[in-house]
């Protein structure tokens, strides 16, 4: 028997394949399945047209069959089969390919699916195989052919004793080396675990012979008639691993709800049931189905680095990549499911994909189809979608300000914020709506939580004149509506505003007037003010959103108080920083007319100690920490005695 060398490629090319294109050892079991399936595909096509095919679609079928003792695995198909040049052809030249020959010559007559395009995925075997035997006889022939190699050194091509139309291919298991242990691959559970992962969808049977236990029937009782442990007996079943058909090829119509839960469960590990289910199917230039679910809960490490997101990814039934990050922008992370594409560009491995304008394809697909449906979700079923917005909002607030806004079109519309007057979740639209025509700017104060909003003194006088406050509570908040400026129809768009911002464009001019009037008048006492709290504030002024609180603090800039918050609560901020705070004072309480007297009596002792009370009680509502909270309570005693 004399030894051939491979026509095309080198040892190298050969060692490069084995241990370089493949991350993983059981992807071999996916490529030989896929051959398998590519082979009877061929003759079912075939069947169509040619009456001498007898088989009929129900009788193809891939067999393994596993001998622990010899350590062999085989992998046999009904399918087309080979001829021995065919053999020579696409085992003897490494990189070619029979698929996707066969799919060239016969797409004129309609498309082909065909999965195998490279021909490499044969040689993974040798990742797991010591040796590789080939028997086939092709369909139409009456000889039967034996390839066999080692591996790199070459093959050997011989005819052998006759057999059944297809092929079987034997793989020689590897010995256990060091911490690789081939073994696994002897082991019918875990062969049936790889078929479910990769080739649950493979349109035929993959049929395996299967050791299990069963209980003897009538032993689970003594002579007395008393329960006890029963006896088992060994049984050998003739098991399909694959399910064949793919949920998300049937009809919507004939899914159940209930199957769509379980299968949910099952494929991404959630005990829960999905709270949405989106199923679609594409054609055109990117032709692909896609079943996506979004989940009822959130994962316990959602917001946090060590989630991984993606979609699984499926070419014709054979699963590709288990999470494709490329097929989801972050803002749609939460979703899980998958795509099949028959059109894909995949490399060389069928492992990943090549990037190139497919692929973008599919994901502004995917992205417009998750937005139109949560956009339903929330005209339709508003409870439900408030519960999926606690779970997720706050990615989708992220979405809007990542990218300097880049997708505020895309995803403003679906975002939830408190409204004070309403005391519930209002979208931006609904707020925009029910505007006052008058009022100028989009309204918000941001805090920990909405109880904390609404005492806050500056929210007075804005609900008092009728206009609505968005109450925001996730750090995120603020920095996004930064980002997003403003809202509303063109030509009418409202500028968001922060309560606490300088100017809320409430006051009339005749009422900015006095203001300012009055300011000027009691400057000297502001200044005292302003030079007791030593740069703690860039001014002191008199106040018109106050309207029964004594003092609040305002900002000016861009940088907001509770920004500043957020900022320096940040474990990665080097430096921390500060906004420029403003002291206001209700010019018509108390507080402000006992300021008057001491700056008039001269008493600057006295008056400085009430700037810092008043400045701390401002800092305690606006929810800051005090510097020295033993001054700030030293000083409120010395006035109660």
């Amino acid at each position: 028997m004399s030894k051939k060398q491979f026509k095309a490629e080198s040892k190298r090319l050969l060692d490069m394949m084995i241990n370089s294109i493949y991350t993983h050892k059981e992807i071999f079991l996916r490529e030989l399945i896929s051959n398998a399936s590519d082979a009877i595909d061929k003759l079912y096509f075939r069947s169509l047209t040619d009456d001498s095919v007898a088989l009929k679609k129900e009788d193809f079928l891939i067999r393994l069959t596993v001998d622990k003792d010899a350590r062999t695995l085989t992998v046999r198909d009904n399918g087309i089969g080979m001829t021995k040049e065919e053999l020579e052809k696409n085992l003897g030249t490494i990189a070619k390919s029979g698929s996707l020959d066969f799919k060239n010559e016969n797409e004129t007559g309609g498309k082909v699916d065909v999965i195998g395009q490279f021909g490499v995925g044969f040689y993974s075997a040798f990742m797991v195989a010591s040796r590789v035997t080939v028997r086939s006889r092709a369909f139409g022939s009456d000889e039967t052919w034996e390839w066999e190699s080692t591996g790199a050194e070459g093959y050997t091509l011989e005819p052998c004793d006759a057999q059944d139309v297809g092929t079987e291919v034997t793989l020689v298991i590897k010995e256990n080396e060091g911490e690789e242990h081939y073994d696994e691959f002897l082991d019918d559970w875990r062969l049936a675990e790889i078929v479910k992962k990769y080739s649950d969808y493979i349109r035929y049977p993959i049929k395996m012979l299967r050791e299990k236990q069963r209980a003897i029937e009538g032993t689970d009782k003594d002579a007395d008639g008393h329960y006890k442990a029963p006896e088992y007996e060994n049984y050998t079943e003739d098991e399909t691993l694959n399910s064949m058909v793919p949920i998300w090829k049937r009809d919507k119509k004939e899914v159940t709800s209930e199957e769509y839960a379980q299968f949910y469960r099952e494929k991404f590990s959630d005990y829960s049931e999905p709270a949405r289910v989106i199923q679609s199917k594409t054609e055109g230039t990117a032709t692909f189905r896609a079943l996506l679910f979004v989940p009822s809960r959130t994962p316990f490490n959602y917001y946090t680095k060590e989630y991984e997101k993606g979609l699984q990814l499926y070419s014709s039934g054979v699963l590709i990549m288990e999470k494709c990050a490329d097929l989801l922008p972050d803002y749609f992370s939460f979703v899980k499911g998958l795509v099949d594409s028959e059109d894909l560009s995949l490399n060389i491995s069928r492992e990943m994909l090549q990037h190139d304008g497919q692929l973008k394809l599919i994901k502004s697909t995917l992205e417009r189809k998750i937005k139109n449906e949560l956009s339903s979700w929330l005209k339709n079923e508003r409870e439900e979608y408030e519960k999926f917005f606690k779970n997720f909002g706050l990615q989708l607030k992220m979405g809007c300000y990542a990218s300097y806004g880049t997708n505020k079109e895309l995803l403003q519309d679906l975002l939830l914020f408190h409204s004070a007057k309403q005391e519930k979740l209002v979208t931006l639209r609904e707020y925009y709506e029910a505007m006052p025509e008058e009022q100028k700017y989009i309204y918000y104060a941001a805090g920990e939580s909405t109880e904390r909003l609404a005492k806050l003194p500056a929210a007075e006088r804005v609900l008092d004149k009728g206009y609505d406050i968005l109450y925001l509570t996730d750090d995120v908040d603020e920095f996004m509506l930064q980002m997003l400026r403003n809202y509303g129809d063109k030509e009418k768009e409202k500028e968001f505003r922060n309560i606490s911002s300088d100017d809320l464009g409430i006051e009339t001019e005749a009422e900015k007037e006095e203001t300012k009037a009055r300011n000027e008048e009691n400057k000297p006492l502001f200044d005292a003010m302003k030079d007791a709290l030593a740069g703690k504030v860039v001014e002191v002024r008199l106040s018109q959103r106050l309207k029964t609180h004594p003092v609040c603090l305002s900002s000016s800039g861009p940088l907001s108080i509770e920004m500043e918050k957020v900022l320096n609560s940040m474990p990665a901020q080097p430096e921390k920083v500060t906004s420029e705070k403003v002291l206001e004072i209700n010019g018509e309480h108390e507080v402000f007319a006992a300021l008057k007297r001491l700056h008039d009596a001269g008493d600057t002792e006295k008056l400085a100690a009430y700037s810092e009370i008043l400045y701390a009680q401002a800092q305690l509502i606006e929810g800051l920490s005090l510097e020295d909270p033993v001054a700030y309570a030293n000083s409120v005693c010395k006035l109660m005695v």
